[in-house]
């Protein structure tokens, strides 16, 4: 069994990044269960999902993964890494990008929400987390609303995902609307290639 929970808040693409792992892992004949978990997803809340495959020839019973229960964890914002670090499992990998994504309540606080803090709790509590510059990656890939497939690309380099590159890109091309599969897939060789140049980043 493995089992991937990816968070952020609503726009990010968590959503369709826990679709295309499931398409993924489908492709290689596994059984596979996804969920989500969206409160005000629309008004820039939380978005929790859940994507869980199953072992050679074997079922997943249920979609939601337990606390402690998460192999790896892929934040889309830093705060909403530190709030699901209770379901990561003691030596389960953590991939988090660490741009804010500035919340309705932060924005009327007295002092904004910067992320800083919440990085400073990432490093303190995961100290093997890959902190992601999503910013740099964005704009090297030349597409603001990349990041799902940014993050995705640098959990599959860490080996992490179980998923070859080639079953990965096959995903992408099944998952986003045919006129964006070759943005997706150029994001995916501009992301590859930046990880290629700094081998200490993995």
């Amino acid at each position: 069994m493995r089992n991937i929970l990816l968070t952020g808040v609503g726009g990010q693409g968590t959503v369709l990044a826990a679709k295309i792992l499931a398409a993924a892992y489908e492709h290689k004949g596994r059984h596979v269960r996804t969920a989500e978990t969206l409160g005000m997803a629309q008004r820039g809340g939380s978005v929790v999902s859940f994507v869980r495959m199953a072992d050679p020839g074997k079922t997943v019973s249920s979609p939601v993964i337990p606390k402690l229960g998460a192999d790896l964890l892929i934040s889309f914002e830093p705060a909403e890494g530190v709030r699901m670090l209770p379901y990561l499992k003691p030596g389960g990998t953590f991939v988090t990008a660490t741009t804010a994504i500035q919340p309705v309540t932060a924005a009327l606080a007295r002092d904004p929400y910067t992320g800083q803090k919440a990085q400073q709790l990432l490093r303190r509590a995961a100290p093997g987390a890959l902190m992601v510059d999503d910013a740099e990656l964005l704009a090297l890939v030349g597409n603001p609303k990349a990041l799902n497939i940014v993050l995705l690309t640098v959990a599959q380099a860490t080996g992490q995902l179980d998923i070859t590159i080639e079953g990965f890109k096959q995903a992408i091309a099944d998952c986003v609307k045919p006129k964006l599969v070759e943005m997706n897939l150029q994001a995916v060789d501009t992301v590859r290639d930046y990880l290629a140049k700094r081998p200490g980043l993995l």
